[in-house]
């Protein structure tokens, strides 16, 4: 079977470097909030360009804190898309706010600015731009109406470790920038993880605080806080991982451009890559006017392509409210969309059997 991702392969390809790293933490001693996550703290936050990086237990927790570090509660509305994993309005709701979803552009899946300014009110106090895909959200006329309204950019960057725009990576852009390194990631652990990054020294001094129930000293609360911090072990795997991101990432970018070549006479529409933007193709996706076949002709003969994400959030029955404008776009893409497989360790000729088997299907259909 060729999957869609493969975080198994990622170990066995760092495994010597890795399984060195899990034995230094376990020979050290400390297994919390020790050398080992203040270290990829600091690395991590000066390869994306911030000051300060903040490690906690998930991505969907360094959105949450992201959230309450801006002073985001119940009463507040938060802007974002629907066309995002769930994890996204998740952190919303855990920090009591309103989530108001917007629509997306539909070349790039992401965060439509022109829907933004429309949809800010007295009650919006942050915005959360998705870098979907990898792809890059359009930061620069999101920074702008944000800092038009005083209002906070929180990045979610669970998807996009390494992307670009305008020659910076992404997360180097909002007020506060969030990373997940669930194993499927660009960068990932062998478990959960994430972290919050902001160059702003007194946001990053309060998510300090509420990453750990609000302690300066040890067992003395100075804010009321909870727990979510990052264990020694995954820091030190993801230490290992970081040195050859940049290096995964190209190898994910051959193979775009391998389906890209392959693909190029079909019907399906390919991912474009926005304007002095670098795309970090943590999946490669695709839109097909008759999916669910396709994805069925695939599965019938072993290639797992996948749905990034079958329903909308505004959809969800846990998150459809009364009231809720439709998103065509949003709406739209759900029905069209095929995630095919990539990942660095991927063989070409893997990626070379599902453009094959892509092209026969759509023989077979014409």
């Amino acid at each position: 079977m060729i999957y869609c991702g493969n975080p198994k392969a990622q170990y066995l390809s760092h495994r010597e470097a890795i399984d060195a790293a899990i034995f230094r933490v376990l020979d050290q001693g400390r297994y919390v909030l020790g050398e080992e996550v203040a270290a990829f703290e600091t690395e991590f936050a000066g390869y994306i360009g911030t000051a300060h990086g903040i490690g906690v237990g998930s991505g969907t927790e360094a959105l949450h804190l992201a959230l309450k570090t801006c002073g985001v509660g119940p009463g507040d509305q938060v802007i974002t898309v629907a066309h995002t994993a769930v994890a996204t309005v998740a952190a919303i709701e855990l920090a009591g706010a309103t989530p108001v979803f917007v629509d997306i552009e539909p070349a790039y899946f992401t965060l439509a600015p022109e829907a933004l300014e429309k949809a800010i009110t007295p009650r919006t106090r942050a915005i959360i731009p998705v870098h979907i895909y990898g792809q890059p959200a359009e930061m620069g006329q999101i920074g702008t109406i944000a800092r038009k309204h005083g209002v906070r950019v929180i990045e979610d960057c669970a998807q996009a470790h390494g992307s670009r725009y305008h020659g910076r990576r992404v997360g180097s852009f909002g007020d506060l920038s969030c990373f997940s390194f669930y194993p499927t990631k660009n960068l990932g652990a062998v478990g959960d993880g994430g972290m919050v990054l902001t160059s702003d020294p007194d946001l990053a001094s309060k998510a300090r605080l509420l990453r750990e129930y609000g302690w300066s000293d040890r067992y003395v609360s100075q804010v009321s806080g909870w727990n979510s911090r990052l264990d020694e072990l995954q820091a030190a795997i993801l230490r290992v991982k970081l040195g050859t991101l940049d290096e995964d990432n190209l190898k994910r970018s051959a193979l775009a451009a391998s389906y890209a070549r392959g693909l190029e006479t079909t019907t399906l529409v390919l991912p474009p890559v926005r304007s002095e933007a670098s795309h970090a193709y943590h999946l490669y996706v695709v839109r097909c006017q008759r999916r669910d076949q396709l994805k069925q002709y695939l599965a019938d003969n072993g290639v797992g392509a996948l749905v990034h994400y079958p329903v909308p959030v505004h959809l969800q029955p846990a998150y459809a409210v009364a009231g809720q404008k439709a998103l065509p776009e949003t709406e739209k893409a759900c029905g069209e969309i095929l995630s095919l497989p990539i990942y660095p360790e991927l063989p070409a000729k893997d990626a070379a059997r599902v453009v094959q088997l892509i092209t026969a299907f759509e023989r077979e259909q014409s």
